[in-house]
């Protein structure tokens, strides 16, 4: 099953929300243990915690970029800082391009309602795509 295909099972299937069904479907791959990251990112569905602010799926979305790039090295926080944040704007981009807006209330309203599904596999799919572009 594809790290895509988990993300979608993660959120259909099993009913974590968009922010955990995304991040853990990388947790193996970063050697995270994803009952911890489970736990943490409980909160971060629908739009952070029911707010409809950023969509949990792109949250997760960032998360994982982050786990990619990230040095890890806190005795020099800013070695890869500034690249992943310069990472996760293109990749926010991306999303808004594919579904119209990074923020859980535009994306639930209106003419450009975009099921949760489908933000869950985008949001999957960009992380692909930034770790095909950043071996």
């Amino acid at each position: 099953m594809s790290i895509v295909e988990t993300a979608n099972n993660y959120f259909q299937e099993k009913k974590y929300n968009c922010c955990q069904a995304v991040i853990c479907a990388y947790c193996d791959e970063y050697g995270v243990d994803d009952n911890e990251i489970f736990k943490l990112t409980e909160g971060f569905g629908l739009g952070m915690g029911g707010l409809k602010d950023t969509c949990g799926a792109v949250t997760g979305m960032f998360m994982a970029i982050s786990m990619h790039n990230s040095a890890g090295e806190k005795e020099n926080p800013r070695k890869t800082k500034f690249q992943t944040y310069e990472d996760i704007r293109n990749a926010a981009a991306d999303f808004q391009n594919e579904c119209g807006s990074i923020f859980c209330r535009d994306l639930k309203s209106g003419d450009s309602f975009t099921p949760c599904n489908r933000c869950v596999e985008f949001a999957a799919k960009c992380v692909e795509k930034y770790i095909a572009n950043h071996k």
